[in-house]
């Protein structure tokens, strides 16, 4: 790990501090034949310091933690481990069944973070229950949210032991600032981080658009990086979020882990802001 990246890293309530950009499984574990590719990716990824990996039970229904467990093998110690339980699963009952399933599939004791991936029936406060009796029985080492609002956030907050909420996953890229409007800052108050998912939008069109930004080509042209670090790098750029780009390629595995060592200047920051406006109100929360 260079000397830049020791320093780009993001504090849970805890303490423990992550790298600012890990790896994302999402797609990952669908398709047999590319599975050799995306084990050696995540290998990649965590030998380049990137060691933080996000998963989650509806990934490939458990084929992305299958993926993980290939490429975390032998070394489960240097990983901080992420998964996720469905809405469905979230209540006291069933949520011990699909952590155990999870644990079974990643090859390990414990998860050193486990989310309820968005919100569904069950009454928070039970989640809540659930994920507090996991975590005394030590299957957890922490655990928080996925895909909250403000509103969501604030009625967890009232929920005896919602407090130990240590994260919310969002989506969040340069094109989807929605958060920055009430969300982040509510969380930012709580000194509870972002992980951002999508950092680099969802694909296709979408991503296009951030990406071949006039302003964004013309800020990795001037550096001499690629368009997908200058995104990822202004998503890392308060400390206080932590992105979670997927990759199979290699070279964009390295592009990603090489993101974290590129700091924006204020003008940068100010130009990105120009292009891509923040909503002047609160909007929903964007989901995929």
């Amino acid at each position: 790990m260079t000397h830049g990246q020791k320093e780009r890293t993001v504090l849970l309530p805890d303490g423990t501090a992550l790298p600012a950009i890990g790896q994302g499984t999402w797609y990952m574990g669908i398709n047999r034949s590319v599975r050799a590719e995306e084990v050696k990716a995540l290998r990649n990824g965590i030998e380049r310091g990137m060691t933080v990996i996000d998963t989650a039970e509806m990934y490939a229904e458990g084929g992305a933690e299958e993926v993980t467990r290939e490429a975390i093998a032998d070394c489960r110690d240097d990983v901080f481990l992420v998964s996720k339980v469905y809405p469905h699963h979230a209540d006291r009952k069933q949520m011990v069944t699909a952590c155990e399933n999870s644990l079974k599939r990643l090859g390990t004791d414990r998860l050193d973070l486990y989310l309820l991936h968005w919100r569904g029936r069950v009454p928070l406060e039970e989640t809540v229950q659930a994920l507090e009796q996991l975590r005394e029985a030590g299957k957890i080492v922490r655990w928080g949210v996925s895909n909250l609002d403000t509103e969501d956030m604030q009625e967890l907050w009232n929920i005896p032991a919602g407090q130990h909420c240590a994260v919310n996953q969002v989506l969040y890229h340069a094109a989807s600032r929605g958060i920055e409007n009430s969300l982040l800052p509510w969380l930012r108050e709580r000194h509870v981080p972002v992980m951002a998912y999508c950092p680099l939008a969802q694909g296709g069109r979408l991503r296009t658009e951030l990406l071949e930004h006039p302003v964004i080509r013309d800020i990795a042209a001037q550096r001499g990086v690629s368009t997908s670090q200058i995104a990822l790098s202004w998503v890392i750029r308060d400390g206080d979020v932590l992105a979670i780009p997927k990759a199979v390629q290699l070279s964009h595995v390295a592009e990603n882990a090489a993101a974290m060592d590129i700091i924006l200047t204020h003008e940068e920051v100010e130009r990105l802001n120009v292009a891509f406006p923040a909503p002047e109100g609160k909007v929903p929360l964007d989901i995929v």
